[in-house]
């Protein structure tokens, strides 16, 4: 092997000495390749026994002024920004393609540079052309937004240096290459390479960057999982084709509150921010029916108040189907399976499909009850009270599990007309005006006094 040679995962980032079938970090098979140009651990040069200087240390106790930040003026991207953006920090944002992120980026863009901001956009996907039909479209056309088509690192950096903005926007980082790699655009050593540049030109010279990353099947951004270790914060655009919401979800964030979010919906203008998602999730919501039950959740710091729709129907086939859109089809088999060993209620024989209303995506365990209500709600074909909202995580036991953030949910439901709550005993107790809360301490008493003795 030739000094200087190393290989590389593409799943999750790992360096090796040699190449081999099967990552060792990660366990996953054809996904190591050679990063032409790296020097590997063993064969690297060494320091050649020069002293380092000495790093200055501090206590934990060195009080620090807080980074200044710049607020855009759009509310939801300043919220998960963590109180707007802050100098000299690296910014990834992932989406699915046509989701609306180089909407979002160009609004932004629009904004920061209204605010004083001096903002370049560089785009390697599209012309500057092109770039001014969309800012057309969205009514930016005036907007003090300086504009480049390029994908040579080198050249960027180089304009960069010269120009000194404040905010440097890049779409997308799968399209930069750097002379100094020997690989095509987008492979791994080539992502690596250029987004540890740009992050580091970021640092030395005061200015933030945003970066637009390309995803893969699975939803994860392209590239090794160094590069999101790299920057300061992370920003998914989520969002469902069918639907004009559209989420941005911070899933790391080095100034402010990780799995935070912000709002948006799709409009022939462009994104529209929505201050009261709730309310807006739910806006569609008919009259009472079987399958269908409001979950007071939390995503980040804010309550949303979303619906949970399930259908339960018998199955033609010998293998019933379990389908389920905007939530862990895993979990969903956990439910079932302590519906029919704790409380005696089977589905088998029984096709079940469950659905997040509104295109969003919930991760969060206090969902487990409502799902169980929802599921309970269609089997037995009994709709649930209208002015309803239900939280709380189920155990394997049967057992239910007290929700943080209790109050707040509860205000948030009480806020948009909903009277009564179903939570779970025990924890803090939080209360909100004019709503009744029933409190449930296991599963098997929640369906007893929810849908009778089953």
């Amino acid at each position: 092997m030739a000094k200087g040679q190393a290989f590389s995962c593409s799943a999750c980032g790992a360096s090796f000495s040699k190449w081999s079938g099967r990552c060792e970090g990660c366990g996953e098979w054809n996904t190591i390749s050679e990063d032409t140009g790296l020097a590997a651990g063993p064969g690297s040069k060494s320091l050649g026994g020069r002293r380092g200087r000495t790093v200055p240390l501090s206590d934990l106790a060195t009080q620090e002024a807080p980074p200044p930040r710049t607020l855009s003026g759009m509310d939801e991207l300043d919220r998960v920004l963590g109180g707007g953006l802050v100098p000299a920090s690296a910014l990834l944002v992932g989406g699915d393609p046509g989701i609306g992120k180089s909407t979002l980026l160009l609004q932004a863009a629009a904004r920061f540079a209204g605010a004083g901001l001096k903002v370049i956009y560089i785009s390697g996907e599209e012309a500057s052309a092109q770039v001014r039909m969309r800012a057309q479209r969205l009514g930016l056309g005036e907007a003090p937004v300086q504009l480049g088509a390029e994908t040579n690192l080198r050249d960027i950096l180089t304009t960069l240096e010269s120009e000194r903005p404040a905010l440097v926007i890049i779409d997308s980082i799968q399209t930069m290459w750097s002379d100094s790699v020997d690989s095509a655009p987008g492979s791994v050593s080539q992502v690596r390479a250029a987004a540890h540049e740009l992050t580091s030109f970021a640092k030395r010279k005061g200015i933030s960057v945003i970066m637009v990353g390309h995803v893969t099947k699975e939803g994860q951004i392209a590239g090794p999982r160094v590069v999101e270790h790299m920057v300061d914060t992370v920003l998914y655009f989520e969002g469902e084709r069918g639907h004009q919401f559209r989420i941005l979800r911070a899933v790391k964030n080095r100034f402010g509150p990780a799995d935070e979010i912000g709002v948006f919906e799709m409009t022939g203008r462009g994104l529209a921010e929505v201050a009261n998602p709730s309310a807006l999730f739910l806006s569609e919501r008919g009259s009472p029916s079987p399958g269908s039950a409001v979950f007071a959740g939390i995503e980040g710091t804010r309550p949303v108040l979303v619906e949970f729709q399930a259908l339960v129907a018998p199955t033609p086939h010998s293998q019933p189907r379990r389908t389920v859109v905007g939530w862990d089809g895993s979990r969903l088999a956990m439910i079932l399976a302590v519906l029919e060993a704790r409380c005696g209620i089977p589905f088998t024989g029984l096709d079940v499909y469950l659905n997040v209303a509104g295109g969003l995506k919930v991760g969060e365990p206090a969902a487990d009850l409502a799902v169980a209500a929802a599921l309970l709600s269609a089997r037995e074909d009994a709709a649930l009270p209208a002015d309803t909202v239900i939280f709380g995580e189920i155990s394997l036991s049967g057992a239910l599990r007290p929700a943080p953030q209790t109050e707040n949910r509860l205000k948030e439901a009480q806020k948009l007309g909903f009277t009564a709550a179903i939570a779970p005993a025990g924890g803090k107790s939080g209360t909100a005006p004019g709503m009744s809360v029933t409190r449930a301490v296991d599963l098997v008493g929640f369906v007893g006094e929810t849908f009778g003795a089953g």
